[in-house]
């Protein structure tokens, strides 16, 4: 409906238009009783003529016109007018105040907004919505159309699909279209909201994220040129990661935090992430930073198609994938999925959508090897996923002395492929390690397939000792190579752990090789992370973290360092810390697998340790049930492991017993394993036990060694209830004041290298 200028709706007259949108035509109008300048909107047909719509709309538009705060635009008026000018037509109107500025969204269209300015208008936004949650509506079209800056501040405009929520706060009824249409716009809404589930107030915040994330970069959180890709974004994908300063780093917390695909992952209310904004403004008043967002590429390379077997070259349908994947892994504008997770995936015929949603990527590298003659004849595509376009074809005829030459290639016509001048000139800038021989190239891919076959699950240390060999038949080979010196590390360090002997004493040469690594290499990123897991088995968490620290403030958008520091935080007691950076891992690539469980652990979030997301951990999900009483689901949880002669299936023994209060058998395993286990960490689950099994003096001289050798997560311990029955002893007390005080200089130490502003949290 178009109404032309001088049109009176009772004392209301139409001077000029001011839009339209999904409820309704917006006019200027002058209030003749007033003689002053308002807004009228003229419901549309589809709201006026449904009595059900209608009725609604008018109790909720009284409780918003009982709505008290300067940022939301106030409603006047609600009446009904028969124009005679309109043929007798029924015209249901709101009137609203009228103000002058412009929306966010005609102000994003010459570009982001600075730090400083967006932060203010988010917290405008929100303290308009704490308001309005407590009235018990939400608003449920927060976009920057609906937004208008004025002289006088920002206003929160538009409550034409609102709705109120149930007492519980939960809107059960939602309905997710109208006549086929969204209510609501796609980019800003939840993910329960586009799915038809309850919503409550946790989805106006997610609109708030994506806001706050559209104000910084200039782009929409989520795009897609059809309704179907925007759903699958909000649904599955997430924003890239802001990079720059400390405040940024802090901002880009919150909202990933606000943009949680679960509701109970978000923020509980407005003012609780208006407070972590404030601290934020506090932190860096008047910033106006621009973040880093590059656009990012997400790609997984498949284990090559074996086209006629050969034990002589089939290790290479792993390895040389693998490798041509961590040669791109460096570049910050692509995301490369880890080789555990592309095993998955290594069926004769790769299905493309089944890989996107479930690894979340855009690009699929795949391929066929097969032996021909003293050569190798490699074919390989490069696909868009999930459409199946070919975007790079491929298909050479090479020997095995060429194969680094192949590699160094792939990565190059890879990213040439994707049309990326950031990513050809980072790959350029990027220090590769060339190994100086093919021989030495063959046996560090050997030795790559050997270690990715099962981790340190695996039921025997051969693999583990073949791959040992393989590495240092490299090094002897070539001895500049530095991830061969860092994989080596991890070999000895992990042989240690898992499988000690009296024969061998790996750990001094495992410290050797990987400083022998950073020695060829300071910014091999694997060899950082490598070696700080070394260091906080060895007693000196804080340093790990501390240095961890300093190479993520140059390489923000290295997931590895902050998978390194996920652990590194954990040890010195730094919780929160540990959290953050497994978020930020997350953002990076959410594949990249990190030791958050554990984590989880030390905070007493018994639930979700035992949740089907950490279930690749049993014995630690086997505890967990044991904390939450549920003695059946915990022996269930281990009761079918592969049997081992490692550490490792020791420990499950050690868990089993005690659940079925075997207190003589877990005794007697715990006095086998503790004596020769070198990670700290795993010595502080073995004193639970003992303390479990009402062993006082026995556990407290066990706690002993574990805060001496490196594990000072006083937070874990002073809340720890299995710990309840050594308080009392005098050397708990001891060794607990001890563990506080080594916690207390490790977050001194963190602070002092910057830390926090790394991971954007806020002072304590």
């Amino acid at each position: 409906m178009s109404i032309k200028t001088g049109v009176r709706f009772g004392p209301y007259e139409v001077t000029g238009s001011l839009g339209s949108g999904g409820m309704g035509e917006v006019y200027k109008v002058r209030d003749t009783r007033l003689n002053r300048t308002v807004a009228i909107k003229v419901l549309p047909e589809h709201v006026a003529s449904d009595p059900q719509l209608k009725q609604r709309f008018e109790r909720e538009a009284r409780t918003v016109a009982a709505l008290n705060h300067p940022n939301i635009c106030t409603l006047h008026d609600i009446g009904r007018q028969e124009p005679s000018t309109d043929g007798g037509q029924t015209v249901d109107y709101l009137v609203m105040e009228h103000l002058e500025g412009e929306t966010l969204a005609d102000r994003l269209t010459r570009g982001a907004l600075p730090l400083g300015e967006a932060v203010q208008h988010a917290l405008v936004i929100l303290s308009a919505l704490e308001t309005v949650h407590r009235q018990g509506l939400l608003h449920r079209d927060l976009k920057p159309a609906n937004l208008m800056l004025t002289p006088h501040g920002l206003k929160l405009l538009d409550f034409g699909v609102a709705r109120g929520l149930t007492p519980d706060l939960s809107d059960t009824t939602a309905q997710l279209t109208r006549a086929g249409t969204v209510m609501g716009t796609p980019q800003y809404l939840a993910p329960e909201s586009l799915l038809g589930q309850p919503v409550d107030t946790r989805a106006d915040l997610f609109a708030v994220g994506a806001l706050l994330y559209e104000m910084l970069t200039g782009k929409p959180a989520f795009g897609g040129d059809s309704l179907a890709a925007v759903v699958h974004a909000v649904t599955h994908d997430r924003p890239s990661a802001l990079t720059g300063s400390a405040a940024i780093a802090a901002v880009d917390r919150i909202i990933h935090r606000a943009l949680a695909k679960r509701p109970d992952d978000r923020y509980a209310t407005a003012d609780v992430m208006g407070q972590d904004l404030r601290n934020v403004l506090a932190r860096s008043p008047d910033s106006g930073d621009m973040p880093q967002v590059r656009s990012v590429t997400r790609l997984i390379v498949l284990p090559l198609r074996v086209l006629r077997p050969d034990a002589e070259t089939d290790f290479l349908a792993f390895s040389l994938p693998d490798a041509v994947a961590s040669s791109l892994s460096a570049l910050d504008s692509l995301v490369v999925r880890s080789s555990i997770v592309a095993a998955k995936f290594s069926a004769e015929a790769p299905d493309l959508e089944q890989i996107a949603a479930q690894a979340d990527v855009d690009i699929v590298l795949v391929g066929s090897l097969l032996r021909a003659g003293q050569g190798l004849r490699v074919t390989l595509q490069l696909l868009e996923a999930p459409g199946g376009t070919v975007l790079w074809s491929h298909q050479t005829q090479v020997s095995m002395g060429d194969l680094f030459q192949l590699q160094d290639e792939v990565a190059r016509r890879i990213v040439e492929a994707l049309a990326s001048p950031l990513m050809r000139q980072e790959l350029a800038e990027t220090r590769r390690d060339t190994p100086a021989t093919a021989q030495a190239y063959e046996y560090y891919l050997r030795a790559n397939q050997l270690c990715a076959k099962g981790g340190h699950t695996r039921t025997d240390a051969s693999e583990w000792q073949l791959a040992e060999d393989f590495y240092r038949r490299c090094v002897d080979e070539d001895p500049g190579f530095a991830p061969a010196w860092a994989q080596l590390g991890h070999v000895y360090r992990l042989t240690e752990k898992y499988f000690p002997s009296d024969a061998h004493h790996h750990l001094a040469e495992a410290e050797a090789a990987l400083q022998r690594a950073l020695g060829l290499n300071p910014d091999l990123s694997m060899a950082h992370k490598l070696y700080a897991f070394l260091d906080v088995e060895q007693g000196r968490a804080s340093d790990a973290a501390v240095r961890l620290v300093e190479q993520a403030r140059e390489r923000p958008t290295d997931p590895e360092l902050f998978a390194g520091l996920v652990h590194a935080c954990r040890y010195c007691g730094l919780l929160d810390a540990s959290v953050a950076a497994h978020d930020h891992v997350q953002r990076l690539d959410a594949k990249m697998p990190t030791s958050v469980v554990h984590t989880h652990w030390q905070q007493a979030d018994y639930e979700r340790v035992a949740g089907t997301e950490y279930r690749r951990n049993p014995t630690l999900v086997a505890m967990a049930w044991m904390m939450l009483g549920r003695i059946a689901d915990a022996i269930d949880a281990v009761a079918n492991l592969p049997q081992s002669t490692g550490v490792q299936w020791k420990f499950v023994t050690a868990v089993s017993a005690t659940a079925q209060g075997r207190r003589e058998e877990a005794r007697a395993v715990i006095d086998e394993i503790a004596p020769v286990f070198v990670d700290p960490e795993g010595l502080f689950y073995l004193t639970r036990l003992l303390a479990r099994l009402g062993e006082t003096d026995g556990a407290v001289a066990l706690f002993e060694r574990v805060v001496n050798e490196g594990f000072y997560c006083y937070p874990g311990f002073a809340s720890d209830p299995w710990l309840d029955g050594l308080r009392a002893h005098p050397d708990f007390k001891r060794v607990l004041a001890h563990a506080h005080a080594r916690h207390k200089e490790a977050v001194a130490a963190f602070r002092e290298a910057g830390g926090e502003d790394v991971l954007g949290l806020s002072p304590t």
